[in-house]
């Protein structure tokens, strides 16, 4: 992607290459909220969508989530478990494992932008499991000018996110994890910008989960299980000391999974995920008779309706609940929903599906998905395919590539 930015302000050119970053996650709808409804300025059919820094963290880093509609804090634990919940580490069958993802990300809109991702996992013993990964993102290139439009050079952004986690069982059937996180977000490359120098972003994030899974005495062997991830608890992020820093996407996601087998060679999963970003909502401004922003004495702007989004991060999470403009609807409009169902022959081939559904006013992104999974002896691929619902949407034709390595198997060949 090929940006020309002209200087015109520290904090709008920083707001300018941070809203590159949000719309590359966020543009997918913008083609489907052409006829929204804006309403009146106190109205429930405005458009109010919750912004971040570094919303890459929220994108499905791995093919087989990705095909099960971004469904995967209660799926079976895999390689990938530690960007939906990394609790599910502590009920992996294998001793070692190591995974490898690539997405060419929105290419029907631009052609430079991808999400790579490594991730891998060790047993300690039957109670433990340690983890790690890294998460890297590419926005393309950006073309920055002068005041006079002459060509100051091209950069290009990029962010990544290294997590390291450990997971122990606490049960027969529980198990809990914590996971610590490093972000780095250099979106500016250093460029000055009316005499102040831009930096990166950068922040310590911690993620708290947990999982529970149980046998149930069906005709059919089955199991049920549960998960619940609260992650990037961490700092905000600024890009210059003089400009207020931005909350990065601290999540919730809970839901359950079922399993069956429903012989020796077919086995089936359903399951299904809910999201709620535990950040401020934007509150809606007084304005005048012009329909310009009120501001008080302070110079601070006048709040029609909501709650001051400059709280800390403790304060952020826990208002998270009660703070949005239109009351108890708009709450419950900032969940998204994820259903997957995944079929498994033989443990060998895998054909899954998925839907992702979130309000028209919270960002109207809503997709189907579909995917594959291959299993051969050391080897995993992982294939995901994603089918936007609103027509002219960014989205269309996004691919999903993911391959895994199974250590166990490998020792077994060798064995053999």
């Amino acid at each position: 992607m090929h940006f020309n930015l002209i200087p015109f302000s520290m904090k709008s050119i920083i707001s300018l290459v941070v809203l590159k970053g949000f719309l590359l996650f966020m543009v997918p709808n913008v083609f489907a909220q052409e006829d929204t409804d804006y309403g009146d300025i106190l109205g429930q059919g405005r458009v109010n969508t919750i912004t971040t820094a570094v919303p890459f963290l929220m994108i499905a880093p791995d093919a087989r989530a990705g095909a099960l509609g971004d469904a995967g804090v209660s799926s079976s634990p895999d390689v990938y478990s530690m960007h939906w919940n990394p609790a599910k580490y502590a009920f992996v069958e294998q001793e070692m494992g190591v995974s490898l993802s690539y997405t060419p990300w929105l290419r029907a809109l631009v052609d430079d932008i991808n999400l790579s991702y490594l991730s891998g996992f060790r047993r300690l013993d039957e109670l433990q499991t340690v983890a790690f990964s890294l998460v890297y993102f590419s926005l393309g290139d950006i073309n920055f000018t002068d005041d006079v439009g002459e060509y100051m050079g091209t950069v290009r952004p990029n962010e990544f996110a290294v997590d390291a986690a450990y997971s122990r069982k606490l049960g027969e059937n529980i198990s809990g994890a914590i996971a610590l996180r490093y972000i780095y977000s250099n979106l500016t490359q250093g460029q000055f910008v009316q005499g102040v120098e831009t930096k990166p972003g950068m922040a310590l994030a911690a993620d708290v989960a947990a999982y529970y899974q149980r046998e149930l005495n069906w005709d059919n062997p089955s199991t049920f299980a549960a998960g619940i991830n609260i992650s990037n608890i961490g700092n905000k992020i600024s890009y210059t000391d003089d400009i207020n820093a931005d909350f990065i996407p601290i999540n919730l996601r809970i839901g359950p999974s079922l399993t069956m087998e429903l012989d020796d060679f077919n086995t089936i999963s359903f399951m299904l995920d809910f999201n709620k970003l535990l950040v401020p909502t934007p509150p809606i401004y007084a304005r005048d008779d012009n329909n310009q922003i009120m501001y008080d004495d302070d110079g601070n702007p006048v709040i029609a309706q909501g709650r001051d989004p400059n709280r800390s991060v403790v304060a952020g999470m826990f208002g998270s609940f009660a703070d949005a403009p239109g009351g108890f609807q708009e709450e419950l409009n900032e969940i998204t929903y994820s259903a997957g169902v995944e079929y498994w022959y033989d443990q060998q081939f895998a054909i899954r599906g998925g839907y992702f559904h979130e309000h028209e006013s919270k960002g109207n992104r809503k997709y189907f998905t579909l995917g594959l999974g291959l299993k051969y002896n050391v080897f995993g691929l992982d294939f995901a395919y994603l089918v936007p619902v609103a027509q002219r949407s960014a989205l269309e034709n996004v691919l999903r590539f993911s391959l895994s390595f199974d250590f166990d198997a490998l020792q077994q060949q060798r064995v053999n």
